[in-house]
């Protein structure tokens, strides 16, 4: 974090800010915000550079580093992903927010057309979390939900997937059975409190193998302060738990193959041609892949890993690795951070002192 030259000079140091927002991108290190997302809202941020705001922040906390890379989180994790799997293509954040990116040909980009570059790729940060499609098995619990949110009519495809919002799908559901039912008893005015269920207690819900479904019931008991709930009831809730959790983890499946089969790694582009020419292999295809929801909840990374060979079909699932990237955002930002200081060294642009 600090580091003084051994001449006691203190030299600015480069930083790498990976930032998990919407942002316009102007430069390498600069881009200006678009929207908050995840329930966040900093007031009069929108539209600023963010990476101008955090230089600010600390040259007021007497702290001499700048930001020579603005990075999205999933592009760190992609960056990540490729240093170790040169076979990397794209990277997948699903945690308490969802998003995506992956490696398109430069030629292919519209927002590129007529500009000098010498990359034949580039990274595209798709913020798919906020993708939305008739097609979308849209319920009327995922209206309700986005009618409490803050970012209303925004984030659709990450109000249905991500950890954020998965506990408080199945509370509205409860709710629904509570109301028309009395599965619930006279205990179950906790249930009206939004954002109540958390997604770890939906995990932990589905995740009890015991007999009696005593976890259930103690959180039934202690956190929703639902006495006495049955084993019956109990089960019923981890059902809904269960549904919630598997739609979720289809979706983002899907969302997966969408991106194979747009870079033409689906398996679409193996089928023999009508000339009779033989069929092309499958390529080996590395996904990168982070985020609290994927790696710490066992059931919807089954329900994942189970829905991409039902897409794909196994002989094109054997191809595609889903690699996960501990702290992928991070890391992967100093990653970028460090080559692109190094490059501005190679070409005599300097590089703001210091090293990585």
């Amino acid at each position: 974090w600090a580091q003084v030259r051994e001449d006691g000079k203190d030299t600015q140091k480069p930083l790498g800010f990976t930032f998990s927002f919407p942002v316009r991108q102007n430069s390498v290190s600069s881009g200006s915000l678009i929207r908050w997302t995840k329930g966040f809202s900093v007031g009069d941020t929108v539209g600023k550079d963010v990476s101008q705001c955090l230089d600010e922040a600390l040259a007021r906390c007497g702290s001499n580093m700048r930001v020579t890379a603005l990075v999205n989180d999933t592009v760190g994790t992609l960056a990540l992903g490729h240093h170790y799997y040169k076979d990397t293509v794209a990277a997948v954040i699903i945690g308490t927010g969802t998003n995506a990116c992956y490696i398109e040909r430069t030629d292919a980009i519209i927002k590129c057309q007529g500009l000098l570059t010498n990359s034949g790729g580039m990274v595209v940060n798709m913020e798919w979390g906020n993708f939305w499609s008739s097609h979308l098995p849209r319920t009327p619990y995922d209206i309700s939900l986005d009618d409490e949110t803050q970012n209303r009519n925004d984030q659709g495809f990450e109000k249905m997937i991500s950890g954020m919002y998965l506990g408080e799908i199945a509370r509205l559901v409860l709710q629904r059975m509570a109301q028309e039912s009395d599965i619930f008893g006279d205990g179950a005015e906790s249930l009206s409190t939004p954002f109540i269920l958390s997604t770890p207690y939906l995990a932990a819900i589905r995740e009890d193998d015991s007999q009696d479904l005593s976890e259930v019931r103690r959180i039934l008991q202690e956190h929703l302060k639902i006495p006495n709930a049955p084993l019956k009831t109990r089960r019923l809730v981890v059902k809904i738990c269960d549904i919630v959790t598997h739609r979720a983890a289809r979706l983002a499946a899907a969302g997966i193959v969408g991106i194979l089969k747009k870079l033409g790694r689906d398996g679409s582009a193996g089928a023999a041609s009508s000339s009779g020419r033989a069929r092309e292999q499958p390529k080996k295809t590395v996904v990168a892949i982070e985020g609290s929801l994927y790696q710490e909840y066992p059931v919807f990374k089954e329900y994942l890993d189970e829905a991409l060979v039902e897409i794909l079909g196994e002989e094109v699932a054997r191809t595609v690795t889903l690699r996960v990237m501990v702290d992928g955002p991070g890391t992967g930002a100093a990653l970028l951070a460090a080559v692109h200081l190094l490059n501005r060294q190679q070409q005599g642009g300097g590089g703001g002192g210091g090293s990585i």
